[in-house]
């Protein structure tokens, strides 16, 4: 990106084409690239949901062990009001969280304080509140825990926001056109200056 906007820049300033062409030829391939991506991720989606599902399960298997990742996953959870990639039971693939008889962990058979319902009249984070949570049955779980999984929360804020997001690849797509149109056109205005000479 430094290097095609140093391109633009320069190319305009100097009025230099090569630097104008070799500009717009990049955004245009950058433009069919992103083009060419959300049509596949359009006709590939159910792939994608693999990988996702796929992605979010490896992360679960190494929460505890990089911060960045589980900052990563809890501000997921907590955003999404989500618990695992299609439910709660992921968190079995956790050394910490599995519900296997040979897990002494105190956090077996729960999900991180991020998969917990916000009670709106605490003022502090209930980091323990998750503890046990998959022991109970289904219907007194949806009272402490987010049972909906994070890949299918996603999907609907992305259908519920499909205008916004639409939009957004929309907007940046008429930029990305309108400054192949301005270097164009620069360049055949100094092509035609230079003619005229």
């Amino acid at each position: 990106m430094f290097i095609l906007g140093f391109a633009g820049c320069i190319g305009a300033l100097r009025e230099n084409t090569f630097l104008l062409k070799f500009f717009s030829v990049f955004l245009g391939i950058i433009f069919f690239l992103e083009l060419t991506a959300g049509v596949l991720a359009f006709v590939f989606k159910d792939w994608i949901k693999d990988q996702l599902y796929f992605f979010i399960n490896n992360n679960i298997r190494a929460y505890r062990d990089d911060i960045d990742l589980q900052n990563l996953i809890d501000f997921t959870q907590e955003y999404w009001q989500c618990c695992g990639a299609f439910g709660a039971d992921d968190w079995n693939l956790n050394i910490y969280f599995n519900c296997t008889d040979s897990n002494a962990s105190r956090e077996r058979c729960g999900v991180p304080f991020s998969c917990c319902t916000k009670d709106p009249a605490e003022d502090v984070i209930n980091t323990q509140c998750g503890y046990d949570a998959r022991q109970k049955p289904e219907v007194d779980q949806q009272i402490v825990i987010y049972t909906k999984g994070c890949v299918p929360q996603f999907e609907k804020w992305l259908q519920d926001n499909l205008t916004i997001v639409a939009g957004v690849f929309i907007g940046i797509a008429l930029l990305q056109i309108f400054g192949i149109c301005l270097a164009q056109n620069l360049v055949s205005d100094i092509e035609a200056v230079r003619a005229s000479w």
